[in-house]
C-alpha cells in the first residue's frame, strides 16, 4: 500500500494486521480518485471506518485541508498513527478512537462541516444509509458534499439518500464502490 499521488506520493503505507480489516487496494484507491478528483482545492475528510487511513491520507495528499479518521480497533488506530507519521503532517489529521455513532455526536458540537466522507464499514456491519442520514441530520455534510462507500458487491444501496444522490457505482470483483454527491 501506498500514497498513490499529491504531496505524500510514493510513501509506503502499512495495512492494519490481521483479518479483522480489509484494506482498499491501490488499484481499487487510484481509481476512486480518478472518478473523484484527482485533485482538491481544500475542504475537510470524515472517514468513519478508517481502517489504515489510506483513503483519507491520500485525500488530503491530494489537496483536502484535513481529515478525521474514526475507528475503533486498537491495532487499526495505531495503524492509523503510523501512517499519519509517514506524511510529517499529523496536524492534518485527528485521529479518534471509538464507536463512529458516538463520535459524530461529538462533532456536531465542533460545527465542522465535512465536504468529502469515506464509508468502508465491515462488510458485515452495513449501516451506510442510516449513518449517512445522521450525518445530514447532525448538519455535518456540506450541500456539495461528496461521499464514496465501499460495500460488498451484494449490498444494494439506495439513488437517493437526503440531499444525496447516486452518481456512480464501480464493481470490482466481490467489492462495490459507490459514490454520492449533495445537489
Amino acid at each position: 500500500m501506498r500514497v498513490i499521488s499529491g504531496d505524500f506520493g510514493g510513501r509506503r503505507l502499512k495495512p492494519v494486521p490481521g483479518m479483522k480489516t480489509r484494506p482498499t487496494t491501490d488499484k481499487i484507491k487510484e481509481n476512486i480518485f480518478n472518478i473523484i478528483g484527482p485533485y482538491f482545492d481544500g475542504g475537510l475528510v470524515l472517514d468513519m471506518y478508517a481502517g489504515s487511513g489510506g483513503l483519507s491520507i491520500e485525500a488530503v495528499s491530494r489537496g483536502m485541508d484535513s481529515a478525521t479518521l474514526i475507528d475503533k480497533q486498537f491495532a487499526a488506530i495505531k495503524t492509523i498513527k503510523e501512517n499519519v507519521e509517514v506524511t510529517k503532517a499529523k496536524d492534518r489529521f485527528e485521529v479518534i478512537k471509538g464507536d463512529s455513532k458516538k463520535i459524530i455526536q461529538m462533532l456536531a458540537t465542533k460545527g465542522n462541516k465535512y465536504s468529502m466522507a469515506f464509508f468502508d464499514p465491515p462488510y458485515a456491519l452495513q449501516t451506510i444509509e442510516k449513518d449517512l442520514q445522521e450525518l445530514i441530520g447532525l448538519n455535518l455534510l456540506t450541500s456539495d458534499a461528496i461521499i464514496i462507500c465501499e460495500v460488498s458487491d451484494e449490498v444494494e444501496l439506495p439513488e437517493k439518500i437526503g440531499y444525496l444522490n447516486r452518481v456512480r457505482e464501480q464493481h470490482y470483483g466481490i467489492t462495490k464502490i459507490v459514490i454520492y454527491k449533495g445537489e
